[in-house]
C-alpha cells in the first residue's frame, strides 16, 4: 500500500528484454536507502517488487508482460525518469490517498496552461474508469496522488479530468515535464470501487 506521496524522481539506467517480461534497473538513493528484497516499490505508480538492491543507489525490478501492456513503463527506455515511493509504513502519515500501486488505466495529456503559482494539467480519461473519477475526488497519476479539479461530463465522446498541479509537484514529479501525448498511469480511489461492488451485489 502506498499514498501516491513521490519521495523522489528516479531515473532508469538498465532494461532487460526478457521472452515475456522485462527487467529494470533503476536508480533511486532515497527509496533504496532501507530497501531490501521482496521490498515494494512504487514505480510510477505501479507496485514493483524489488530483485536487488545495487551498490550504487539502485535496485532491479522485473515487470510481467501484462503490466508492461497494461502501464507505461513499457515504454521506458533507459535516461527515462520517474516517480518512486516506497510501501507506506502502519505508523506512517497519509498524506495522499490510499493507493495500491495496481494501475487501472493509461491516459493521455491532453493539454498544459499554466498560471502564475500552479499550471493545469488536463487527461484523457478511458470509459473503463470514468464512473469512478469525480471532481474534488482523488485520483492517482503516474503515482502521484492528486485531487480532481474538473471533470468531463459522465458519458462525453472524449472524457477527461483535470488535475492542478502546485509547483512543488511540478519540480518534483514527473508530471512537470509530461508534455502533450505523453502517456500516463491512473490509478482511481479503490473505496469507489468496492462501493460499486457492493451495491451491485445487493448488500
Amino acid at each position: 500500500m502506498f499514498t501516491g506521496i513521490v519521495e523522489e524522481r528516479g531515473e532508469i539506467t538498465a532494461k532487460d528484454d526478457l521472452p515475456d517480461a522485462a527487467r529494470f534497473t533503476v536508480r533511486g538513493p532515497v527509496v533504496t536507502s532501507d530497501a531490501g528484497h521482496g521490498d515494494s516499490i512504487a514505480v510510477n505508480g505501479v507496485c514493483l517488487t524489488v530483485v536487488e538492491v545495487l551498490a550504487d543507489g539502485a535496485f532491479t525490478a522485473d515487470v510481467m508482460q501484462e503490466t508492461l501492456d497494461r502501464s507505461s513503463l513499457g515504454a521506458l527506455r533507459v535516461g527515462s525518469h520517474v516517480n518512486l515511493e516506497r510501501a507506506a509504513a502502519v505508523a506512517s502519515r497519509l498524506g495522499g490517498h490510499l493507493v495500491q500501486g495496481h494501475v487501472d488505466a493509461t491516459g493521455r495529456v491532453l493539454e498544459r496552461r499554466p498560471s502564475e503559482n500552479w499550471e493545469v494539467v488536463r487527461i484523457s480519461l478511458p470509459d473503463s474508469v470514468s464512473r469512478y473519477v469525480v471532481e474534488k475526488g482523488s485520483v492517482t497519476v503516474d503515482g502521484v496522488s492528486l485531487t480532481v479539479s474538473a471533470v468531463s461530463e459522465p458519458n462525453a465522446a472524449d472524457g477527461w479530468f483535470e488535475i492542478s498541479l502546485i509547483p512543488t509537484t511540478l519540480d518534483l514529479t514527473t508530471l512537470g515535464s509530461a508534455e502533450p501525448g505523453t502517456a500516463v498511469n491512473l490509478e482511481v480511489d479503490v473505496i469507489a470501487k468496492y462501493v460499486e461492488r457492493l451495491r451491485a451485489s445487493g448488500h
